[in-house]
């Protein structure tokens, strides 16, 4: 896997601007903050946050992946706001999951998500290594 951030660029922080990588593709849907009986863990962001993290690492897992093999991460969000506030807690929820693996990123503010009180949606794209 090779990082693609330019050496004239600003260092992103806790992601990356790109990554070059061969292997077998792994495209993770859209992950919510709820559990294996598809409730919420909660109404608010950092637990939802964390267990999408949780359900993204559980369904690589089943495909033989590991967070250091996520490649990218789509963040959708419904509070720009309370996710700026929460970042550092946020970092910490991830790390403790992903380590210092930074993918490239992208976050969006979106005006709702399809389940009821879902505050985070978090799609990955991941590649097995040959």
């Amino acid at each position: 896997m090779k990082f693609l951030n330019p050496e004239a660029w600003v260092a992103p922080k806790g992601y990356s601007n790109g990554v070059a990588v061969k292997g077998t593709q792994v495209y993770v849907a859209g992950q919510i903050g709820w559990d294996a009986t598809a409730k919420l863990v909660s109404k608010e962001l950092l637990p939802q946050v964390k267990q999408a993290l949780e359900n993204i690492v559980a369904i690589l897992e089943e495909a033989g992946a590991k967070p250091e093999h996520v490649t990218r991460l789509t963040w959708f969000v419904t509070d720009k706001k309370l996710y700026l506030a929460a970042t550092k807690e946020i970092g910490s929820v991830y790390r403790d999951l992903f380590g210092k693996h930074f993918p490239a990123m992208t976050l969006l503010q979106v005006a709702d998500l399809l389940e009821e009180g879902a505050l985070v949606e978090i799609e990955a794209t991941a590649v097995i290594p040959e």
